[in-house]
């Protein structure tokens, strides 16, 4: 795998650098070893956290973990990632081969691993979409006391969604074709 490491408000030590390539090295069994993994360190106040973003061809695969110790978060972020791997290795693998494009190893393609649940939609909602700004979209969110509201971006024509961030802040996001 080739390591893109980088730092927010914090130096990357040869430390930090090691407990990345050993913890994320695990990670190492499920993919080709032209396969790019970012990493983000950051700190903010007190708190230490790494992204973990591995882009593969029709998914992202991605995790943060924050925690008072950055050797810590390094840990966390190692495990949830593996544990999606696991999870949705069927799904993942299936758009993978539709694609054509494998950037798999062959044993995680061949092991098999149990599916923790079985993903269910139970509940359907239709609703119509008016055009409104972003900036409106989220006060209207928040009357819902929604944590993301789908509406037609008067601007762009195009279907957005509003998001709430952690620290009282919001996203948005727009497709891209």
């Amino acid at each position: 795998m080739k390591y893109v490491i980088t730092g927010r408000n914090i130096e990357i030590t040869e430390g930090l650098k090691s407990a990345v390539y050993e913890k994320i090295g695990k990670l190492e069994r499920y993919f080709t070893e032209d396969t790019q993994i970012h990493v983000t360190l950051s700190v903010e106040k007190e708190r230490q956290k790494i992204e973990v973003t591995i882009p593969v061809k029709g998914s992202i695969i991605r995790s943060e973990q924050t925690s008072n110790d950055m050797y810590v978060s390094i840990d966390l972020v190692e495990e949830i990632i593996e544990r999606q791997l696991k999870k949705y290795k069927n799904r993942i693998i299936d758009k993978e081969q539709e694609a054509g494009n494998l950037e798999f190893s062959q044993e995680y393609i061949d092991k098999d691993y149990d599916d923790e649940e079985e993903i269910e939609i139970i509940r359907t909602k239709r609703f119509g979409i008016k055009p409104m700004y972003p900036e409106d979209a989220c006060v209207q969110m928040d009357l819902l006391g929604h944590n993301f509201f789908v509406f037609l971006n008067a601007e762009t024509d195009e279907v957005n969604v509003v998001y709430k961030r952690k620290g009282n802040t919001y996203g948005l996001i727009e497709p891209e074709f």
